[in-house]
């Protein structure tokens, strides 16, 4: 059963041995750890299950450390203690099984998949520091790390855990650990940015409201800037608690070196029998999103979408020219000329593929879309080819590239209107413009450069190009 969540931070500092003096700064903090250890405590937990961004981390799935015994030091950080923990192995399987009923993968890690992924068998100090508080005597634990799926799905690992907990006879405590906004300050440990105040003020202020709910609708790129390490941990704690209700209690917050430290704590005030499962209401969300968005897609998404469609499902392609006459002459007239374009498909807000031509090889820009969403869903190397389960969740879009023209520095771009290449020697690299996240032309030439294998100091050429981007 659950009886008590929380999301704490884990800087080692927050511990005397290691931070010494410095410690005192953070003192807030160190007060509400002992606060929520002592509400632990009174709750007598069989079990903790805890989430660590710093452990082993996967595209898309969770792994959770196996075995018999965890343990740990935090020797690097200066500190001599040791911990070590019995593990909860019947909850670790319960979770596997509940992790397949929402088709993500869960994977308990062996001594060989920590050999094969070259992951240390020590727990990490997401769990080392939070548990040096939380845990007592007896307790056996859980310890995951977390996914880089999207939103939706890390909630949706929470749910999986939730009913595991929820059906085991233990006393199960679920502990999210993760740091808020990394840049507060200059000199911190990212680039000062003011929104990471602003996430992290608003993070609290949802959490102070009891709006858990909210979380899902914060920009993302507010999320991105914060450098946060916190926000997917907490996602899957918020899963936990799906269709519970929970008095959330902010017992401090602060970020005395330029790091933000929330302590936060949910007690679950038993099943909420009037309200559907929120996962539920979040999927119906983005399927009508999908659905909203093809009924309005440009002529040319359509046609992209419908390439990839059917060359998947076996049918005949469409026949591009033909298929963009139905949807009146200045579009026929687009589609006919000749111009380099790229197919972005995304899944879940995430790219899914991504392949395009500079300049035009096929006879048409229709044509030329053809090939290209063919090979954005089948070939980009960084992904494996789109399969038919995943139709329904693609979303599309069309750049139609001017040609390029070569430009003498930096000061002749600009990230929202113009598409940036790269040249070094043999090696070009290509960035679109106006995407998500990529807000300075260092940025823009930085990722390009990645794109391109070319080193962050080596001189490039420059061009720059304008798109038409369809949706």
């Amino acid at each position: 059963m659950l009886i008590y969540g929380a999301l704490v931070p884990h800087p080692p500092i927050i511990l005397a041995e290691i931070g010494g003096e410095e410690t005192k700064k953070a003192a807030k903090t160190v007060q509400a750890m002992e606060n929520l250890a002592r509400r632990l405590t009174e709750t007598k937990p069989e079990t903790i299950v805890i989430f660590s961004p710093h452990g082993p981390v996967f595209q898309d799935g969770l792994a959770i450390r196996g075995g018999k015994r965890l343990k740990g030091d935090l020797a690097r950080f200066g500190a001599t203690r040791t911990w070590q923990w019995e593990v909860d192995q019947e909850l670790i399987q319960a979770i596997i099984a509940e992790g397949k009923k929402e088709n993500l993968p869960c994977l308990e890690l062996t001594t060989d998949d920590l050999f094969r992924y070259g992951i240390g068998p020590e727990l990490d100090h997401g769990v080392l520091v939070p548990l040096s508080f939380l845990a007592g005597d007896g307790v056996r634990l859980v310890a995951t790390g977390m996914s880089l799926l999207p939103w939706v799905e890390q909630y949706a690992l929470g749910v999986a855990i939730g009913r595991a907990v929820c059906a085991s006879p233990r006393r199960i405590a679920v502990i999210a650990s993760g740091d808020l906004s990394h840049c507060l300050q200059p000199g911190a440990s990212a680039p000062y940015d003011p929104r990471g105040k602003e996430f992290d003020e608003t993070l609290m202020a949802l959490l102070r409201a009891q709006k858990r709910e909210a979380l899902f609708d914060l920009d993302p790129i507010l999320v991105e800037k914060a450098a946060e390490c916190g926000f997917r941990t907490l996602l899957m704690l918020l899963g936990v608690f799906d269709g519970l209700k929970a008095e959330i209690e902010v017992l401090s917050y602060e970020g005395p070196f330029g790091v933000g430290y929330g302590v936060v704590a949910f007690q679950p005030q038993g099943r909420d029998k009037t309200e559907e499962s929120f996962l539920a209401v979040l999927r119906r969300r983005r399927a009508e999103t999908i659905r909203q968005r093809r009924a309005e897609e440009s002529p040319f998404v359509r046609l992209a979408r419908l390439t990839v469609e059917n060359y998947l499902q076996g049918k005949d392609l469409p026949d591009a020219l033909a298929f963009l006459a139905e949807s009146g002459e200045d579009i026929y007239a687009e589609g006919s000329k000749k111009a380099g374009a790229f197919v972005s498909i995304k899944k879940n807000g995430q790219l899914r593929g991504c392949i395009g031509t500079i300049y035009p090889t096929q006879p048409s820009f229709a044509e030329e879309i053809k090939h290209n969403a063919i090979a954005a869903a089948f070939q980009d190397p960084r992904f494996d080819p789109v399969q038919a389960e995943e139709l329904p969740d693609l979303v599309y879009s069309v750049d139609r590239l001017a040609p390029p023209e070569p430009v003498t520095g930096p000061e002749a771009l600009d990230p929202k209107k113009y598409g940036v290449i790269v040249r070094h020697g043999q090696k070009t690299g290509l960035l679109l413009p106006n995407l998500d996240g990529v807000e300075t032309v260092e940025e823009q030439i930085a990722i390009a450069k990645r794109k391109a294998g070319i080193g962050r100091n080596e001189e490039v050429q420059l061009e720059r190009f304008e798109v038409i981007r369809y949706y």
